[in-house]
């Protein structure tokens, strides 16, 4: 009976095989994507600008093989349509298959001769064919049915005749076994438990689990019932026998929860080794099997039965959670995540040896993790270890309870550790429990039981973190972020971010976040006003939101501060050793501080007043990250002042009151003309006068601690904690209560919170910006409400400057003011500087909560090298 659709897997490499003539574009085109088939007629156009052309087959089937494994290389279901009659052509093409972890698929369309013949003659590029080609190719086609089995294809379809050819309406994309990415938890996934039937009652009580006995009335009742806590489900990552007291009762407990809901669960090479015993398969008793096979003595064959056909049914991984977690019994690199081949059920079970053998008689396991870069989180086990490390968004949570260690338990997505201890040592094991080191694992003579021995020692993340990899951060560089799809870092801009960060920034495991640029309000057309801030709020308005904060904006120097307890939390959290609690560095990563003795009074100094105000405790943390200002301006630009403000407020002062004095001279003597002259220098004079007066109020000598100012205003992170989900208000109060705490040193940035709707609340801030700037103030920044107001298309501009014009001044010049010039810089367009803003913003929130989350810190640092390379963009420094 003709079939009216073909299941294929949903990756999977499938060959369209049949002579000339059989319809196999004409079939490929119908049931398949364009983008999804590889034609070899198509490659013979692309090589030779005629798909007829035979002398260019060589080259074309080059182009199709090329083609082919950079579509499978990226996971997508490819068809190649060619007549793929020969074992020799369809061997590359199973081998790509077998390279990038896909299933070959075989659909073989099989026309009487007389079809495929007239169907040539009705297309002119096909008469050429000489009347041999199809019966040749008919005849290859008959010997290859016979051997494609053996070639790999494992799904396999022979359509007779036009008639079953065209009644196949359908392909059905099968999800592969592993794919359960819509399964998204929360999951508690447990390591390997090896018989410790005791510890896993205890691990599961832990986690909210209910373990009670149940009448057993049917063959399938195991005898035990258990209930999950709302919503969650267990993941056991295989290795439930061997080497325990009791591996039938926690089998009995694992298929329950499986049989229930209650959990998933992937095979371990311990579990696969009790399935090839149960199917009658000779199996060494060694390992810790000999245990098993003997408690398994005296259970009945029904449920050996039933475990056989349990263990027979569990896939080698899965892919959960929208592809962001995945799970195996020993890992999975990232290219085999999600398909389906003897080498990935391999890796998922056993991992990857060096081929060396270690001093203890067993194989040296190669460390795939530390050459992991996949973005989603693997979590295994298989080899134990004494404490669960993440390294590379990889964590082993094998932590060898059956060998006195310990059972341990990964809550997910919360990343939450949950342990029990063994009750005992139930097996000694060949080799001791060993310490993460970056190139693997270093022996150890004893285990390692207490947490305080590790809390002084660099983590295998920290340790791999160490070198970063320079390809990271050349060429071009497309960055996907939570609140951006992507932002794009140019070649060029690369470049120039790459020079200052090896040469100048910090060490790098201290850079989590660099703030972004800050665009100004659109230019207001008010007389003698390039800012005011009617137009900060029109734009806020514009974007609907009801709320904005004005902060009084600082003359210093923007800084982040990043800084721990003391250095052993700084060791702990940022793997760094002998370079102090903290740092303060600038906006383009580097050390504020170039006088160590002032950096450690400066750092001391904060920590003592985060201690006094009840800040660690409170946020429950050991380190914080900051964003703040500190003055005064010369702190840090005394050589900007001196050479670049100082320099021009000089001369003008010196030169002009002369010019002026002669012009006054000549218009006393009535020449023409000179009154206008005269008029412009004395203006140029006094424009002077107001430069020099602008600059000098943001300066003042530092000799010491107590010249310096720190004016923070948002706390960007804790541990576990970013603080992106707080309103600025939030944010001004927290860091208010820790200013008290020390006011000689900090100060409490002034600001009020202004309802753009409430026309006198508008009048009020305005006023208020007008008082500020006509004492010699800066101006403020207009902020949304919400540090990232939600509910919306658009990201939002995450803050305006709005200047007085007096720091105008300083910006643009002693004379922007005088006329003509100030009509030129209305012209000015704030567009690039706003989407250079947003992108900035969008990698700084992306780098923090990658850091904080536990990322790899080349995946921190990449947006912290965005950031810097998008400074490198031609816009207007001014606005």
């Amino acid at each position: 009976m003709p079939l009216a659709s073909l299941r294929v897997p949903e990756l999977s490499l499938v060959l369209l095989i049949g002579t000339s003539g059989a319809g196999k574009s004409t079939f490929a085109r119908r049931l398949f994507r364009p983008t999804e088939i590889v034609s070899s007629d198509h490659c013979r156009a692309l090589v030779a600008d005629d798909e007829n052309d035979q002398t260019s087959t060589p080259d074309a089937f080059a182009l199709l093989h090329y083609l082919v494994g950079l579509r499978l290389k990226r996971g997508l279901l490819t068809v190649v349509d060619a007549t793929n009659v020969q074992p020799e052509a369809r061997k590359i093409l199973v081998q790509l298959a077998r390279d990038y972890h896909v299933l070959p698929v075989a659909i073989v369309l099989d026309v009487p001769d007389r079809v495929a013949e007239d169907r040539n003659q009705l297309r002119a590029e096909r008469q050429h064919l000489g009347r041999h080609v199809v019966p040749q190719q008919r005849q290859q086609l008959r010997r290859s049915l016979k051997t494609l089995k053996a070639e790999g294809f494992r799904h396999l379809y022979h359509l007779h005749g036009p008639e079953e050819i065209d009644a196949v309406q359908a392909i059905v994309r099968d999800p592969l076994y592993s794919n359960r990415k819509h399964d998204s938890g929360p999951f508690d996934i447990i390591g390997d438990v090896h018989g410790c039937y005791h510890e896993l009652v205890e691990l599961l009580f832990e986690l909210g689990y209910e373990v009670q006995p149940e009448p057993v009335q049917d063959v399938r009742d195991l005898g035990v019932r258990v209930t999950a806590p709302a919503g969650r489900r267990a993941l056991f990552l295989g290795d439930l026998v061997d080497r325990g007291p009791a591996s039938p009762q926690v089998l009995r407990l694992v298929m329950s929860m499986v049989q229930g809901g209650q959990a998933l669960c992937v095979p371990g090479n311990h579990d696969i080794k009790l399935l090839r015993y149960l199917n009658g398969k000779q199996v060494a008793e060694k390992h810790g099997f000999a245990e098993t096979v003997a408690q398994l003595a005296a259970e009945p064959d029904t449920f050996k039965n039933h475990v056989r056909q349990f263990l027979d049914g569990l896939v080698s991984h899965y892919v959960l959670d929208g592809g962001k977690l995945v799970v195996a019994h020993a890992g999975m690199r990232e290219e085999m995540q999600g398909r389906g081949s003897g080498a990935v059920r391999a890796f998922a079970l056993f991992g990857e040896t060096t081929g060396e053998i270690d001093e203890f008689g067993l194989p040296v396991r190669y460390n795939w993790a530390s050459e992991y870069r996949g973005r989603a989180m693997v979590v295994y086990g298989h080899t134990p270890v004494p404490e669960p490390e993440w390294l590379n968004n990889t964590i082993d949570i094998d932590t060898g309870c059956v060998f006195g260690g310990r059972l341990t338990a990964l809550r997910y997505p919360e990343r939450e550790l949950v342990t029990v201890p063994a009750a005992q040592v139930y097996c000694e094991p060949v080799r001791p429990l060993r310490v993460a080191s970056e190139g693997g694992y270093e022996s150890q003579n004893e285990l390692i039981t207490d947490n305080s021995q590790l809390t002084t020692q660099l983590t295998a993340q920290q340790q791999h973190d160490d070198l970063l990899d320079i390809r990271d951060v050349t060429g071009k560089q497309i960055i996907k972020t939570r609140l951006l799809p992507s932002v794009t870092i140019r070649e060029e801009n690369a470049v120039a971010a790459l020079e200052v960060m090896s040469r100048f920034a910090l060490n790098p495991k201290w850079l989590l976040y660099l703030p972004p640029t800050m665009s100004p309000s659109e230019t207001s057309a008010l007389p003698d006003l390039l800012e005011h801030p009617a137009e900060a709020f029109d734009y806020f308005r514009r974007q609907r939101l009801e709320r904005v904060v004005c902060e009084e904006k600082h003359m210093g120097s923007r800084v982040v501060l990043v800084l721990a307890r003391d250095e052993t939390a700084a060791r702990r959290r940022f793997g760094v050793v002998g370079e102090g609690p903290g740092k303060c560095y600038t906006r383009t990563g580097r050390n504020f501080f170039t006088d160590v003795a002032l950096e450690t009074a400066f750092l001391e100094r904060l920590q003592e007043a985060l201690t006094k105000a009840g800040f660690w405790e409170k946020f429950q943390t050991d380190w914080l990250c900051l964003d703040a200002e500190l003055l005064p301006w010369s702190a840090k630009a005394q050589e900007l002042i001196r050479n670049q403000y100082a320099a021009v407020a000089a001369a003008a002062t010196a030169a002009l009151p002369e010019a002026a004095a002669v012009l006054t001279q000549a218009a006393a003597r009535g020449l023409d003309g000179v009154e206008a002259l005269l008029a412009r220098t004395t203006a140029r004079q006094t424009a002077a006068q107001h430069y020099a007066d602008a600059y000098r109020r943001y300066c003042w000598p530092v000799d010491s601690l107590a010249d310096l100012r720190l004016a923070p205003f948002h706390l960007l992170a804790t541990e576990g904690c970013t603080y992106f989900d707080k309103d600025h208000a939030w944010h001004m109060e927290t860091l208010r209560a820790v200013c008290l705490a020390d006011e000689s040193l900090l100060r409490a940035t002034p600001y009020r919170v202004v309802h753009l709707q409430d026309s006198a609340d508008v009048e009020a801030a305005t006023q208020w910006w007008t008082a500020l700037t006509a004492a010699g103030g800066e101006g403020m920044v207009v902020k949304p409400y919400d540090f990232i107001p939600g509910g919306r298309q658009n990201l939002v501009q995450p803050a305006l400057k709005c200047r007085g014009r007096e720091y105008l001044r300083i910006i643009y010049g002693p004379d922007y003011l005088l006329p003509g010039n100030l009509e030129r810089l209305r012209e000015r367009n704030v567009k690039g500087k706003r989407n250079l803003a947003l992108r900035e913003f969008a990698l700084g929130v992306e780098g923090l909560e990658r850091f904080v989350a536990g990322a790899p810190l080349r995946e921190v640092h990449q947006c912290v090298f965005g950031v810097l390379a998008l400074e490198s963009e031609a816009v207007d420094p001014r606005l």
